[in-house]
């Protein structure tokens, strides 16, 4: 059996005290859950229901948008709330995986601290106030640290499980090509032989509707090439995912380095962006293109934001766009004035 860090060890007899002191625990998700916030959501649930008994709400604001998370909640059986129906106050204690407070991609009020924060993002001021913060910006997935957990309570992962724990971290190292470490490649070993890998291939090719291949062809359109770096827009959208992915797929551009990827949702311009470059900081990129204006975070080569809208007229939508396309060409070395498009 895999073997838990040593930073798991430390701390599982205070989580193990924490949730023995309680009855009911609401575990709070990023707004537009991927597979790793889904996957760890459910492996805290299982820690919870086993080592204490204790009944689980999970939440999240915003949306489930892209084929895949869909997919992965779909085959867990998944009844996720939306925190807009939360009442907060009816629970004993709340914990959130894979975000943070104040991060601007938790629904979590800041006023609202919660007892346990699990993640694996650059830890954030609000963060401190926690009374059990595990954040390991070196793994790859906050999935790799929920295995090692569940390890140390001595909880094999059911199928299952198993499953969205094996593409959570497959997904958000893409493969384990991205910012991987040894913890998460020694996850992906244990996970292998427990996992679905039929499911897990359904997963990754969930169905996607036909708007899906509209927004597509509205991003290819609206690409714009700076050098070695691509940026699109896709304006008003209800599936705050597919920004993401639209990022993603413009990085496999052969002679393209950086990309990013805006659109606007539930009051807020979104922004992904991704590198190619081994030497490139993108969580630093989108702290400078947010700076002042909203919040921001992400890894050496991927990182998002968010930018709250204070009067959403298309005036001041367009000048947003203007200043945040900006602040990315200068972050990235790039000529403003210099473009072509894509296609």
């Amino acid at each position: 059996m895999m073997e838990p860090a040593s930073k798991t060890h430390s701390r599982f007899e205070k989580l193990l005290l924490l949730l023995k002191e309680k009855n009911r625990l609401l575990i709070v998700m990023q707004d537009n859950p991927d597979p790793d916030s889904i996957a760890s959501a459910v492996a805290l649930r299982k820690l919870a229901n086993v080592l204490g008994n204790i009944q689980c709400t999970i939440t999240h604001g915003g949306s489930v948008g892209r084929a895949e998370n869909r997919a992965l909640v779909r085959y867990l059986d998944l009844n996720l709330r939306p925190f807009k129906d939360i009442d907060c106050t009816k629970f004993d204690f709340i914990a959130v995986v894979d975000a943070q407070p104040g991060s601007g991609n938790c629904s979590l009020p800041v006023d609202v601290i919660p007892e346990i924060v699990i993640d694996h993002h650059s830890l954030r001021d609000i963060t401190r106030k926690v009374k059990f913060v595990d954040i390991r910006v070196g793994y790859g997935a906050t999935a790799t640290i929920m295995l090692e957990y569940l390890i140390r309570a001595g909880i094999t992962p059911d199928v299952p499980l198993a499953t969205a724990l094996l593409y959570a971290i497959r997904s958000d190292t893409q493969d384990l090509d991205r910012q991987a470490s040894r913890a998460d490649i020694d996850a992906v070993s244990f996970l292998f032989p427990l996992a679905n890998q039929r499911m897990v291939g359904e997963i990754q090719r969930g169905s996607v509707p036909r708007t899906y291949f509209r927004m597509l062809d509205k991003a290819l359109r609206n690409a714009r090439v700076f050098k070695q770096s691509i940026i699109t827009d896709l304006g008003p959208i209800d599936n705050p995912d597919m920004i993401a992915e639209v990022a993603d797929l413009l990085l496999r551009e052969d002679e393209t380095c950086w990309t990013m990827c805006t659109g606007l949702s539930q009051g807020k311009l979104h922004i992904s962006i991704r590198t190619s470059k081994e030497d490139a900081r993108a969580d630093k990129v989108i702290h400078k293109i947010v700076a002042r204006k909203g919040t921001g975070g992400g890894h050496y080569t991927y990182a998002g934001g968010q930018i709250p809208l204070t009067n959403p007229t298309k005036s001041e939508q367009a000048g947003l766009e203007k200043l945040v396309h900006r602040r990315f060409l200068k972050a990235v070395g790039n000529n403003a004035q210099q473009s072509e498009q894509l296609i």
